[in-house]
């Protein structure tokens, strides 16, 4: 099962953090618009990222809700039909949030980096460290940090909850 180590933080200056993070880039970004509708499940979180082209990415992941960088797992598939797999999920399991982004997308050596404006929440900044096989968390939590130093990102901006977690809650967080 695939894994990265996470962060999440949100932006007071949105503008300021794109420039470092472009900087730092081993090249241009890439612009997603995407809609991820989150479906009630008992174990982890279950989404499905639908893309402007009608494709998406079904995606179970396990990541504990915490402001340090944190282990998550995940397994993922391709949809090739978006809207189909959304209505069967939502009749069989419930839809329990949906979450709207323009995502920009840089690669910072084995790290993406999200720049997210996220509908009713504001902009944000993800790391996903990719981590090797038997690698270890404290590996991974060391990069993460080191690129919050690098993009002046300060501890009180992290958000240990998902962005559905946050528009449940109105947007708090």
């Amino acid at each position: 099962m695939p894994r990265n180590v996470e962060i999440k933080a949100r932006l007071t200056e949105p503008d300021a953090t794109r420039r470092l993070v472009a900087a730092a880039a081993d090249g241009p970004p890439t612009t997603l618009e995407q809609t991820d509708t989150f479906f009630r499940v008992a174990d982890g979180r279950l989404k499905l990222r639908e893309f402007a082209d009608g494709t998406a990415e079904l995606i179970h992941y396990h990541r504990a809700d915490t402001t340090v960088p944190a282990d998550s797992r995940y397994t993922k598939a391709d949809v090739p039909d978006g809207a189909a797999l959304r209505e069967l999920l939502a009749a069989a399991l419930g839809v329990r949030g949906r979450v709207v982004k323009r995502r920009l997308i840089f690669r910072v050596g084995r790290t993406r980096v999200h720049l997210d404006d996220v509908q009713g929440l504001g902009a944000f900044l993800e790391l996903e460290v990719e981590m090797a096989d038997g690698e270890s968390l404290a590996a991974g939590a060391e990069e993460a940090r080191r690129l919050m130093r690098a993009f002046a990102i300060p501890e009180d901006t992290l958000v240990a909850e998902a962005y559905v977690d946050l528009l449940e809650r109105g947007g708090a967080g």
